[in-house]
């Protein structure tokens, strides 16, 4: 929003350099982008008169001009613009001036004239060109007559003035006009505002309602009124308006116009103006209808969507509402009767209607923010006087309402103890209930604090917090006190799942894991892949792509992702791991998914590197199975852990894969990822893991893992024998722990034999098997005993021979 210092020193008095007051309210309402004063960098510029004109000799486009620019002889000036004529007043350029652009003018010979200088247009002085009018856009500036000969010109284009170009947050939307920014000001430097109340001048024999007649959803414009001007003459805007318009940054177009636009910029409303002879029948405000097009006043056509609103009449479209109006109602220089709008629109409905246009205008800034419902009407009536004003005419009698809204006004119970409390004040309640009075906002006591009533033009305050934010900004934020932290210091810690998680990464990467992360959203086919329950897919509304539609439900299939982007990039020994969380649904009817942490790990070609002394081979499921080991006990998980062979995860090798549960509870899976799954994602054999983090989380947990070294010695006994061959390790080490006795520190698998001189269907274990007393020194006839119990167990209840 730019802001003009001379427009808001009509309401206010301010004697400040513009660039403090800016500072002011930088620092205590919105960010301030830039204060720009245009003249700046510019000189010797002069309002000049052109005596005569005569054509350039060896030129069909040059003109030499004689200029008066208040000298004691005129200057002789080459121009070439094909709107210069005699007895013009005009921009002049003198020799040694710059203009835009830092150009120095000197004097020069054009095609074998002598040229004293230069006729400027006003792109050539600085201006932009999208805000130059029509109809200079194209050759030089013409003053109006008054303008007096030899004189700077800036004043007289609105050089003079500094822009303050105000950066307004979405929540401060009444700050997008100069009345919002003078209300603001008037707080801050504690002033009343001459902010005058709009009186109509109506035509006593001429009623609006036999004009025109309108009707409105209100769920579309909450506030919908139209007054009606008869009789204008169309033609350009006064200089002053053509001024204040350019300096805003908008083109300044014609009177009706021009009007509609000055208004938007000092109340904030948009307004819109149609050629009221041009609308057939009656105005309303609709949705779209499917297959409707309008050709805006830009001259684009667009295709209308059913969620747009418009504004029509009995036959079409003829505006997009808050955003854009239509060609087939524009002012023109025959219009002779002016219908003009002043309205409230649903902000969400145009704010969505802007972008699917890509048409981001003034007005739609405005209706996105919110607009003063107070506003409303007295927008409509100054437009309207201004109008008859500029352009002739007669307003009609009575305004034409097709819907009407006055919100009730908010009140919000404050008490000085509580903003003391919270801005670490010492204000009393008569402080508090002065920074209202400035705010404009009403204030009584009642009890012990204030009702405080919110005007309709901050639609942006609701809650308590809101006033505090209020006090403090017109108090100053830096008069507020500044404190020490009072009371013991408290150091933070990490939670107990932030715990395990740390303690999981510092295992699997000392195990020699390399932590990956993977996107969240995936395919829907690869979200259903190692699922760990039953869940529904979660797609996403509108997703970028394709690939990336789908919130995920395992891990895995990202890491197998990574592995086969390590491949494709001839890198063949890959160990990765990824925590993270994957989401679940129940059922399609559940809003929100279920987020669940998991951690999941994928090993591929070797794991150690081959070396002289390290005789490599390809990883294999116990590689990754003692990984999952070690992991669950750095964790101090209690409970036993245990593997099941499955084969109910199709994605996985039926004959290599087992569910991982620790005291009962499942909490995984790790196996072999099945080669036709392999082959898809284009890798190759590789091993996987994939844990419930969350239940890790929740099982029971030992903080202390270490086990003080006995001082008595140990003894070790070692035992082989032949068993079934669908005997399994875990049965043998369940029995052995079952039947050692108290003294069994530890049971080690040394061997397995299959093969000649062993029995068909038969297999050979070894075992180790340590005892330890922790208190005493064990002897041999009690190690003798646990160990004789073991096998006999063994023979009786798994049938071994014992070797």
């Amino acid at each position: 929003m730019k802001v003009s210092y001379n427009w808001l020193k009509k309401y206010l008095d301010l004697d400040m350099p513009a660039k403090d007051l800016a500072e002011k309210i930088e620092r205590t309402a919105v960010e301030v982008d830039s204060v720009d004063v245009a003249e700046e960098g510019l000189k010797k510029l002069v309002v000049g008169h052109i005596l005569s004109m005569t054509n350039h000799p060896d030129s069909d486009h040059l003109h030499i001009c004689s200029v008066d620019v208040g000298e004691e002889s005129p200057l002789q000036i080459v121009c070439g613009a094909p709107n210069v004529a005699a007895d013009q007043k005009v921009i002049v350029a003198l020799p040694g001036s710059r203009i835009g652009g830092n150009v120095k003018i000197k004097r020069s010979k054009m095609r074998g004239v002598e040229s004293e200088g230069m006729i400027c247009a006003l792109d050539e002085i600085g201006f932009s060109k999208d805000v130059v009018p029509k109809e200079w856009a194209d050759g030089i500036y013409v003053f109006d007559d008054s303008v007096p000969v030899g004189e700077p010109v800036y004043h007289y284009l609105g050089m003079d003035d500094p822009i303050i170009d105000l950066d307004v947050t979405p929540n401060r939307g009444d700050m997008l006009s100069i009345l919002g920014t003078v209300h603001e000001l008037a707080a801050i430097y504690d002033q009343k505002p001459d902010i005058q109340k709009p009186v109509v001048k109506e035509a006593a024999d001429l009623n609006a309602a036999d004009e025109l007649k309108a009707s409105a959803d209100e769920t579309l414009a909450k506030t919908y009124k139209l007054r009606v001007i008869k009789g204008v003459k169309v033609a350009p805007s006064p200089a002053w308006l053509q001024i204040t318009l350019w300096n805003a940054g908008i083109r300044p177009i014609n009177n009706v116009v021009d009007v509609t636009n000055y208004i938007l910029l000092k109340y904030g409303q948009p307004l819109h103006s149609f050629d009221k002879d041009k609308i057939k029948g009656n105005v309303q405000v609709r949705l779209a209808k499917k297959g409707e097009q309008i050709k805006t006043l830009d001259e684009e056509d667009h295709d209308l969507s059913s969620e747009d609103i418009v504004i029509a009449d009995s036959e079409r479209p003829i505006a997009i509402a808050g955003v854009m109006g239509g060609y087939n109602t524009q002012i023109d220089d025959q219009t002779k009767a002016v219908a003009l709008e002043s309205a409230i629109f649903d902000s969400i409905r145009i704010r969505k209607t802007a972008q699917r246009h890509v048409l981001h205008s003034e007005a739609s800034q405005r209706f996105e923010r919110g607009i003063n419902p107070d506003g409303v009407e007295d927008a409509l009536n100054e437009a309207a006087n201004m109008i008859q004003e500029l352009a002739g005419g007669q307003i009609t009698k009575g305004i034409v309402t097709a819907s009407e809204y006055h919100p009730k006004l908010p009140t919000i119970f404050i008490t000085a103890e509580r903003t003391n409390h919270v801005l670490g004040t010492d204000l009393s309640l008569s402080d508090i209930q002065a920074i209202f009075d400035r705010l404009g906002f009403i204030s009584q006591q009642a009890d012990d604090g204030l009702n405080v009533t919110i005007p309709a033009r901050r639609w942006d305050i609701h809650i308590e917090a809101d006033l505090f934010e209020e006090i403090a900004r017109i108090y100053g934020y830096d008069q507020l006190p500044a404190t020490l932290p009072t009371g013991r210091q408290t150091i933070g810690t990490l939670t107990p799942a932030q715990k395990l998680d740390r303690a999981t990464r510092h295992a699997l990467e000392g195990l020699g894991l390399t932590q990956a992360i993977s996107y969240s959203l995936t395919t829907a086919t690869k979200a259903q892949l190692f699922l760990m329950r039953q869940s529904k897919l979660t797609k996403l509304l509108s997703p970028m792509t394709q690939d990336h539609s789908t919130l995920r439900m395992n891990l895995l299939s990202g890491l197998l992702d990574d592995v086969a982007y390590n491949h494709a990039h001839k890198v063949n020994d890959v160990a990765l791991y990824e925590i993270g969380r994957v989401f679940y649904k129940d059922s399609d009817e559940q809003v929100r998914p279920d987020e669940v942490a998991h951690v999941a790990g994928v090993v591929t070609g070797n794991f150690t590197a081959a070396s002289w002394n390290n005789h490599v081979h390809p990883v294999d499921f116990y590689d990754l199975k003692g990984i999952v080991n070690q992991l669950i006990e750095n964790l101090g998980i209690n409970g036993e852990l245990s593997y099941t062979a499955t084969d109910k995860y199709p994605e996985m090798h039926p004959g290599r894969t087992a569910d991982i549960s620790i005291h009962g509870h499942y909490v995984g899976f790790i196996g072999q990822v099945h080669p036709k799954v392999a082959k898809q994602f284009k890798i190759k054999e590789t091993y996987a893991f994939e844990l419930n983090l969350q239940t890790l989380i929740e099982l029971p947990k030992s903080d202390d893992q270490y086990h003080p070294i006995s001082k008595y010695p140990s003894v070790e006994r070692d035992i082989s024998f032949l068993v079934d061959h669908e005997v399994t390790n875990e049965q043998v080490v369940d029995l052995m722990k079952k039947r050692g006795g108290a003294y069994l520190h530890d049971i080690h698998l040394f061997d397995i034999y299959e093969g000649k001189n062993i029995p068909a269907g038969k297999k050979s274990m070894a075992y180790s098997l340590l005892y330890v007393n922790p208190r005493e020194t064990l002897k041999d006839e009690v190690v003798t005993a646990a160990f004789e119990k073991i096998k006999k167990r063994l023979t009786d209840e798994l049938n071994a021979e014992i070797r």
